[in-house]
């Protein structure tokens, strides 16, 4: 599961409800001959939250008049899973929670810096901080907000109501904040920390920011975002002994419950918060051991070889088994 990607050429700042549901609906009646729920089962990805879901499952039941689990991260009243927003920003958190137990630590204390402000940001926070960690930053593409005395519960509420609800810019958080900073146009990796959570897009954190984390003391990379370490700054986190969780490892959380919900639609049966919730615990887990199991060295456990090893052997064993296809 997971791996593949597709998009459109469609903005949807400063688009109204109605063309938003005009474009999903058109961009369904091409894509429902290509998808199935035993075929190819679509998740959202950046800029597509639970409404452009909802456009385009809508879309798919009238062309198909059948009502099946054909594209996950939907509503929680029309076939959705609980925890699936949270997902992706959960998993993370509890891998690198895993990578901090094995080296005999916790998040308790720790200072968290974190871009982005989508769901895998916020959620990664809202985790972040119920395990008694400080989150300083949250950043959006205008810049980021930097909270010295950490981004608390009632704070992170605030952003949430901010982008999901008045899809707003990062900055407006100031207003009812003002002791917090804003910096226009940069990134939060300048900011000292302990553990650093890329959870915004592609390309975010280049060979100059990975050496202004080292730098800064930072001891820890969890990667939120698909890819968002270029390859210099992964190599410098190897070379420097930083704990490193790369992407395909550290944000498959969000993959996983995309086959939870998967498995409840094929069930016809909803499972409960808490059950969904350790399910994602015990994969990620798993995930970590893998790691674990392919990425030991000396000292050091490299998760970038691990993941890449685990997932390798994994396919390969299975092209093995079923012989030439």
């Amino acid at each position: 599961m997971g791996g593949g990607k597709g998009g459109s050429d469609f903005n949807p700042k400063g688009k109204t409800d109605t063309e938003v549901m005009r474009f999903c609906q058109s961009f369904m009646t091409e894509l429902f001959r290509h998808i199935g729920p035993n075929r190819d089962i679509p998740a959202g990805d950046i800029g597509v939250g639970s409404r452009e879901i909802g456009y385009l499952f809508g879309q798919y039941k009238r062309l198909k008049n059948e009502f099946t689990g054909v594209l996950t991260g939907k509503g929680i009243s029309w076939g959705g899973s609980l925890i699936r927003p949270e997902a992706t920003g959960y998993g993370v958190v509890y891998f690198i929670q895993k990578m901090l137990e094995h080296q005999g630590e916790g998040f308790k204390g720790k200072k968290v810096v974190i871009s982005g402000s989508g769901n895998v940001a916020q959620y990664a926070a809202e985790k972040v901080i119920q395990l008694g960690g400080t989150v300083l930053t949250l950043s959006d593409s205008s810049g980021y907000i930097y909270d010295k005395g950490g981004i608390d519960e009632q704070k992170l509420s605030h952003i949430m109501e901010l982008k999901n609800k008045r899809r707003a810019r990062v900055n407006v958080y100031l207003k009812k904040y003002p002791k917090a900073r804003f910096f226009e146009n940069k990134k939060p990796w300048d900011i000292p920390c302990d553990i650093a959570l890329p959870c915004a897009t592609q390309n975010e954190l280049d060979e100059k920011d990975a050496d202004l984390l080292i730098k800064n003391s930072c001891r820890c990379v969890g990667e939120g975002a698909n890819m968002p370490s270029s390859p210099k700054a992964i190599n410098r986190f190897t070379m420097h002994k930083i704990l490193y969780a790369p992407g395909k490892a550290s944000n498959a959380g969000g993959v996983a419950v995309s086959g939870l919900e998967m498995a409840q639609n094929s069930l016809r049966y909803n499972w409960t918060r808490e059950e969904v919730d350790d399910k994602l615990k015990s994969i990620m887990g798993d995930i970590h051991q893998s790691c674990l199991d392919y990425g030991k060295e000396k000292n050091y456990v490299n998760y970038v070889k691990g993941a890449n090893i685990a997932g390798f052997v994994k396919v390969a064993d299975a092209m093995l088994a079923q012989g030439v296809v």
